[in-house]
């Protein structure tokens, strides 16, 4: 079959039998059948390796002149080619489900992450089934696909164990591998991971030496293998995407001590270095301009000396982290050398999503989530101080200060969510490929974007782009292929118009020129109030002699900048950007944001065996009152354990029997910890045991009295002085009689959190069914289905 014939515009590829002579005895001499021949890509498809990394900004790796040492990029750099041009979304979600379809971020239903997703069809986070993914159409073509990490890109009502799983890699995502996990972050040390759509344990403890980066680059390497030892005839297409460097900043502690002391004197000063390193390593103009820092931005000399120690130990330990990931990539490229097939293999290496994430607040977090519940000031300077050796392990849940975004995306303004400036979408990407390169170690400055490597691999491939696929016709691809600039330097570039737009800020590029305007800042979540959109100040900048965004034309070049605005106005209503959207707290509340929810209603039943539900699999209990009512056999000699918990060490709740008392346990950012303990152990038998929750109300994050039962009778009361309004954790669940993940309770150990007796059922009530707990849970079961 030839890379041109039109039966690989539709896929699946229909068989086609060839008509002959059928006889009636195998024995016949005239019986004659076609080979059984493997469906295999058009001769000289290569095999194709991409490489994600998360929030590094352009000025992060040694390879763009930055601080944090990538030898692995460099590597691949030395004999391949960098891309000084080339651009995301500026957020992570829609970055990847655009790279993995060759279409813009809004066509594909991904406006934003899915946490906060709308019924708006650019933002609803479901992509429409016209724009097939990449990796469905290199599986329908012969390749074998396998993805390792992160997939943000499932509707967070389809995350629970009942699915659908369409969306999901090995689902419709054209994955025959997929191992990693399901979400925006991760614990490096204590991941929630999947293999295919089934839930499974990491396979060591981070006593044992366990980090998540390691685990994924282990399997991918012995993935690459396989394929080679048992069809060596096909060609592979693997999507590496660990969850490095997003927070958690987590990395073994020797990655971290590598730099100690690099960044004493701070943001202002590494910003400098990176920039003269830059121009030393031509991956920016001569002429190009260090653009300045804005004001929202505290300059090094402001920060308060007791606490600029820990400032640089963040540093320290987020340079440590990308070292670390870029050390596991470089076994993967070990990997395809040792195989003999490197050269033969096309390899994107895209340094980061988006740009550096500036979502740690201005002096940083212990634990990260604080800032999003918008409790960020109880992480104080003298709690930061205390906790500072801790930075990286697996206590922490750390993400750097704000000043640190900033340096990584040198020389330019913004970072991460910032889809006005080049700071928050122009990413280092190099481009691996000797047989198909012809000057290596050349730099390349045609403007590309991330929805550009679809449409080049197919390119390189032979493989036409789908017409059909399963049976639905197929929208056209929105990318430009990069192909062209892999033989000619110097070549006009083909992708010379693009829009952008993340939370209110946006932007659009057209041949040279880039109008923008920031709308929202990314660390003020919780409370703030972005202005207007039409109060919004557009810039303009000329980029034939502005590489960096430096100097704004817009008071000098008006009917420019209006003609700008218009392009964008037309591409925005072309791709399903409208309405704007700049809710934040809003977003998350699923009946706000108009999104559909697995669970209804005001009551849910769980049962013996059930877990890994994310929080969008269980009813919300924050800011309301709520129970918990568990059956229970308690066997001779008590029972103890876990009847449910949700969340983990750096924030949840539970309720659990410890020295077999009922105990109910409110754990705030892993720094505040409520219990309240029952008068009485449970004795042996059926028994109900109750944990109630009254709200104070009032507000968001306020606390509420406890109150614990077993068959009816009181059994103590407490109090939990705040809760958290917003979010426990991006990646750990809730479970049944066990805690898994990183432990919710001090109480909660390996050996005590599973529940040693028996459980029959646990029921959740919010809100005006809270008091429901005499219902029996077949009556549960119809109640909730009713409301449904």
């Amino acid at each position: 079959m030839s890379p041109s014939d039109p039966a690989r515009s539709i896929l699946p590829i229909p068989d086609r039998p060839a008509p002959g002579l059928t006889t009636y005895d195998a024995k016949d001499p005239d019986t004659a059948f076609a080979p059984i021949e493997p469906l295999l890509p058009p001769a000289g498809a290569p095999n194709v390796v991409v490489v994600l990394l998360d929030d590094v900004g352009f000025g992060a790796s040694s390879t763009f002149g930055g601080p944090c040492r990538t030898p692995t990029a460099d590597r691949l750099a030395a004999r391949g080619l960098r891309y000084n041009r080339f651009h995301t979304t500026a957020l992570c979600a829609p970055t990847r489900q655009a790279m993995l379809t060759g279409r813009n971020h809004h066509s594909v239903g991904m406006g934003s992450v899915t946490e906060t997703a709308t019924a708006a069809p650019g933002y609803s986070s479901v992509r429409p089934n016209t724009k097939a993914p990449l990796a469905l159409t290199l599986k329908l073509n012969g390749y074998s696909t396998a993805q390792f990490g992160k997939c943000h890109e499932v509707p967070v009502w389809q995350t629970s164990p009942v699915g659908p799983f369409d969306a999901w890699p090995t689902g419709g995502g054209g994955f025959e591998t997929f191992y990693g996990f399901i979400g925006g972050e991760n614990n490096q040390w204590e991941p929630s991971l999947y293999d295919g759509t089934t839930p499974v344990d990491p396979p060591r403890t981070p006593e044992e030496g366990y980090h998540l980066t390691e685990d994924l680059a282990d399997r991918a390497t012995a993935w690459m293998r396989q394929q080679k030892a048992l069809a060596p005839e096909r060609p592979f297409f693997l999507y590496f995407a660990p969850g490095a460097t997003h927070a958690p900043h987590h990395v073994p502690r020797e990655w971290a001590d590598r730099y100690r002391g690099e960044f004493d004197d701070g943001w202002d000063a590494a910003r400098e270095r990176t920039f003269a390193r830059q121009k030393e390593a031509g991956v920016v103009p001569p002429e190009a301009e260090l653009t300045e820092r804005h004001e929202e931005i505290p300059a090094w000399d402001e920060i308060p000396d007791d606490l600029k120690p820990v400032l640089a130990r963040q540093m320290e330990v987020y340079a440590g982290f990308l070292e670390h990931t870029d050390h596991q990539v470089g076994r993967l490229v070990d990997t395809l050398d040792d195989l003999g097939i490197l050269d033969d293999t096309l390899v994107f290496y895209i340094v980061g999503d988006n740009g550096a994430s500036a979502e740690g607040t201005l002096q940083g977090a212990f634990n990260e989530m604080a800032n999003f519940n918008g409790m960020a000031a109880l992480e104080t300077t003298e709690f930061l101080r205390s906790t500072m050796d801790r930075l990286g392990s697996p206590e922490s849940y750390n993400h750097y200060a704000v000043g640190w975004a900033w340096a990584m995306c040198t020389p330019f303004r913004w970072t991460k969510q910032v889809a006005s400036h080049w700071g928050g979408t122009r990413n280092g990407t190099v481009v691996h490929w000797p047989r198909g390169i012809t000057d290596p170690g050349g730099l390349r400055s045609q403007f590309t974007h991330v929805i550009d490597l679809a449409p080049t691999i197919l390119e390189a491939a032979g493989i036409p782009e789908p017409t059909a696929v399963n049976g639905v016709q197929q929208s056209p691809m929105e990318g430009t292929s990069m192909l062209y600039t892999f033989t000619e330097p110097d070549a006009a570039e083909r992708h010379d118009l693009q829009y952008f737009e993340m939370v209110g800020n946006r932007g659009v590029y057209h041949r040279g020129w880039s109008a923008v305007t920031k709308h929202r800042t990314p660390w003020l979540m919780i409370g703030h109030q972005p202005p207007p959109f039409d109060e919004d100040v557009w810039e303009l900048y000329d980029g034939d002699s502005d590489y960096s965004q430096a100097r704004d034309l817009a008071a000098d070049k008006a009917e420019v900048l209006a003609h700008l605005q218009r392009l964008w106005l037309i591409e925005a209503t072309k791709y399903g950007v409208l309405p704007l959207d700049d809710r934040a707290a809003e977003r998350l509340e699923p009946t706000m944001a108009g999104r559909p929810t697995l669970i209804r209603g005001s009551s849910q039943l769980f049962f013996p065996g059930m877990g890994r539900l994310s929080e969008n699999s269980v009813l919300s209990i924050k800011n309301r009152s709520f129970a918990v009512t568990a059956e229970i056999d308690v066997p001779d000699g008590g029972a103890n354990g876990v009847l449910i918990a949700q969340g983990g060490r750096f924030g949840g709740w539970s309720v659990h029997l410890s020295e077999g008392r009922p105990t109910f346990c409110y754990n705030v950012l892993g720094i505040r910890i409520f219990t309240v303990r029952g008068d009485a152990p449970v004795p042996a038998g059926l028994h109900r045991v109750r944990a109630e929750f009254a709200y104070d109300g009032g507000g968001l994050g306020k606390g509420g009295d406890v109150s614990l039962s077993v068959d009816g009778t009181a059994s103590g009361s407490g109090r939990v002085e705040m809760t958290q309004p917003v979010v426990f954790s991006a990646d750990e669940t809730a479970d049944i009689g066990r805690d898994e993940g990183t432990p919710v309770s001090p109480d909660h150990t390996a050996a005590t959190s599973r529940f040693t007796g028996r459980i029959h059922w646990v029921a959740l009530d919010v809100g005006e069914d809270a008091h429901d707990h005499h219902l029996d849970p077949e009556e549960r079961l119809r109640i909730a289905i009713a409301r449904q």
